[in-house]
């Protein structure tokens, strides 16, 4: 995939929970036709200074996979090798946004079923793949897998630090492995001409 694989592994995400909610018989109402709630790809604060309400989905860290970075090159001809791709990690916090001029106010009760709604989703979907796929993920053999984080409060209250905000109700979740293909041209190999086996004795050295 090219760089373009983290954006498509984003509306992935946004458009499966959002034909999920839309499907539900509580949610649907909000995020379906006539509702004033939606799936968006932007930090909780920025919900609420625009007055979105519904769910953010916000990518808040991306980390190396030290394990496949040094998987050897893939041979795609007799004298040629693909350069080894980037393999990533994406953390995402889910945090339900429902502001005061929404008229259900902050209802505990609602941001509990949006954050109940999403645990229940990739409970289902722990794999994401095939016809679920978006953007430049689309008709390719990609598959992301989605793992709830069991962050420390410690962690989870460092992330609202950075953004300058109190502590809400939120998720984490880690999908992998996003894997961001090298724009450098193919490595070109002298391809084996002759085979030449060697011979030696092998003798104790005399003392």
């Amino acid at each position: 995939m090219s760089y373009r694989a983290i954006n498509a592994s984003t509306a992935t995400l946004t458009d499966l929970l959002t034909q999920e909610f839309v499907a539900d018989s509580l949610l649907g109402s909000r995020f379906g036709a006539g509702g004033n709630m939606e799936v968006y790809a932007r930090t909780p604060e920025e919900m609420s200074e625009l007055d979105n309400t519904g769910l953010s989905v916000w990518l808040y860290r991306i980390a190396r996979d030290p394990e496949l970075l040094n998987k050897p090159m893939r041979r795609t001809g007799p004298d040629t090798y693909e350069y080894r791709p980037l393999p990533l990690r994406l953390h995402y916090l889910m945090t339900p946004v429902v502001n005061r001029e929404n008229p259900d106010g902050n209802d505990p009760g609602i941001e509990q079923f949006i954050i109940g709604k999403v645990l229940q989703i990739f409970h289902d979907h722990p794999r994401i793949q095939g016809a679920l796929l978006r953007g430049d993920l689309i008709d390719t053999h990609s598959s992301l897998g989605v793992r709830l984080e069991p962050l420390t409060l410690e962690e989870i209250t460092r992330v609202w630090d950075a953004l300058e905000s109190s502590y809400q109700l939120c998720v984490s979740y880690e999908v992998s492995m996003v894997m961001l293909a090298s724009d450098r041209e193919v490595d070109r190999i002298a391809p084996v001409q002759r085979v030449e086996p060697g011979y030696g004795l092998i003798r104790e050295e005399s003392r």
